[in-house]
């Protein structure tokens, strides 16, 4: 019922609707978004939305408006409504101290004959036939398509601003995502040690370099060129092929041509290659020469997988 509804709303969508979002995109103020009971609840939600993706909202309790916090709208700001019935008494209170102060308001609301529908500036229409609770009582299917229109309006006005993943990432520095998008490689490849060996080095001591750099593999570099790689995986195949390996270097068991990313590169980035390419390590470049190596335990413990 819920999912029906949903699809219903596109068919409600008019120009009202592309009305209040250039009202808003060319707002001087905020976006003042108010309700009650339920549809309070999906206004804090759609303030939270529009705030991230680069537009200002401020969320006000329809009841705390009309004992005090009215003075919340400043002169330039926009305010949108939410209220399935329209007609709740706080509505009605404070629909005229709206309009006094010359606000424009945006209702979403499924009932246009409602006070607040025929008060409004531009109604977004929000019905619904039926709430999927068995009684018809409980906000479910109404606050469902409140949540709804709030994205929409919030990604119309995104790509209005041209709100880039760059400017996601200042609203989002923290956890996962926030490092999704500013993480870069350098970043995590720079406190890693970096395994190193030539071509000639003894098979010896290409052991111990990875043994003691703890990271499950070397770069094979000549003049701080990258000419090849050597894994753990490698190690353990040499072994299953030849009984002395004393006389072997590097260059006899090293993959050339490894999988490189450079360090500017987004962490993400890394991962993608990785996953592409069924590895758990990259080699690292800047500017052309060997800088480290980045692991997928390295992305693993910053959150990026």
């Amino acid at each position: 019922m819920e999912s029906k509804a949903i699809f219903n709303l596109s068919n409600l969508v008019n120009d009202d609707f592309a009305d209040a979002v250039n009202l808003i995109y060319n707002s001087k103020g905020r976006v003042i978004i108010t309700g009650i009971g339920k549809s309070a609840i999906i206004a804090s939600k759609i303030v939270a939305t529009l705030n991230s993706t680069g537009t200002p909202a401020v969320f006000m309790h329809a009841a705390d408006a009309i004992h005090g916090d009215l003075g919340l709208i400043l002169e330039d700001d926009v305010v949108i409504c939410i209220s399935k019935s329209g007609n709740t008494p706080e509505i009605k209170v404070l629909i005229p101290l709206i309009k006094r102060a010359k606000n424009k308001i945006i209702a979403i609301t499924g009932n246009l004959e409602s006070f607040l529908g025929q008060h409004a500036d531009y109604i977004l229409n929000a019905y619904v036939e039926k709430e999927v609770c068995p009684n018809n009582l409980a906000p479910t299917t109404s606050t469902t398509a409140q949540l709804v229109i709030g994205d929409a309006l919030a990604v119309c006005l995104l790509d209005l601003r041209g709100f880039s993943s760059t400017d996601f990432a200042k609203y989002h520095p923290g956890g996962a995502l926030g490092k999704k998008l500013y993480l870069r490689v350098q970043d995590i490849s720079s406190v890693n040690q970096k395994p190193k060996v030539t071509a000639s080095t003894s098979i010896k001591n290409v052991i111990i370099e990875i043994t003691e750099k703890m990271l499950g593999v070397t770069a094979v570099v000549e003049n701080d060129k990258i000419t090849g790689i050597i894994t753990d995986g490698d190690l353990r195949r040499m072994l299953t092929k030849v009984d002395d390996f004393s006389k072997l270097t590097a260059k006899d068991i090293m993959s050339p041509n490894p999988k490189r990313i450079s360090s500017g590169a987004m962490a993400i980035d890394a991962l993608e290659i990785m996953e592409t390419h069924g590895i758990s390590q990259l080699l690292v470049e800047e500017n052309g020469n060997y800088a480290g190596i980045v692991h997928l335990h390295d992305l693993i413990k910053e959150g990026i997988i």
